[in-house]
């Protein structure tokens, strides 16, 4: 019953259309743009230093999702990152008017260039939220924590939609 059930997942995955968006190029695919695949495209964008220690976090996460093999020499894309908003809001209070938990929104902008033009804009958003405890330290560590979980979300996110942007860029030529 089980083999069933996973063979008509695959059947229904293969039926749908569905093709990986970093699949490498191997030489004859006809959907990969000039040559070159989803991830070369990324591989190829220079991300400029991003103000603040949350800054600095988002553009590691980024470095890591796009240039895994380092900063490209001649870089063909800019991605510009920009913190917009930061709100920090207290919630749960207790009895003495004390916040037990507070929730961060993190909004962020960003533009992909090549050379002056613009290819891509959009925001990203991240809402985390950390409890308050009795231990500052322990407190500042999951406030800390929860501004790495939240640089890791935009990242992600941001990495995704400019991977499907390649990837539409590269249907489009068919």
């Amino acid at each position: 019953m089980r083999k069933t059930g996973i063979l008509v997942v695959v059947l229904c995955l293969a039926a749908c259309g569905f093709r990986p968006l970093y699949k490498q190029n191997t030489g004859n695919d006809i959907w990969a743009y000039g040559g070159t695949s989803v991830v070369d495209e990324m591989a190829q964008i220079k991300i400029p230093a991003i103000a603040d220690r949350f800054g600095q976090q988002l553009r590691n996460d980024l470095l890591d999702l796009m240039t895994p093999k380092g900063v490209p020499a001649q870089p063909k894309y800019r991605l510009v990152v920009e913190l917009v908003d930061k709100i920090v809001t207290q919630q749960a209070m207790r009895n003495d008017v004390t916040a037990t938990n507070e929730r961060i929104d993190y909004r962020v902008e960003y533009r992909l260039y090549q050379g002056a033009d613009e290819l891509v804009k959009g925001d990203s958003f991240a809402f985390v939220s950390y409890d308050i405890l009795a231990n500052p330290y322990s407190t500042t560590m999951s406030q800390k924590k929860a501004e790495t979980d939240a640089a890791k979300i935009i990242a992600n996110d941001i990495a995704l939609r400019i991977g499907a942007y390649f990837y539409d860029r590269q249907g489009n030529v068919q």
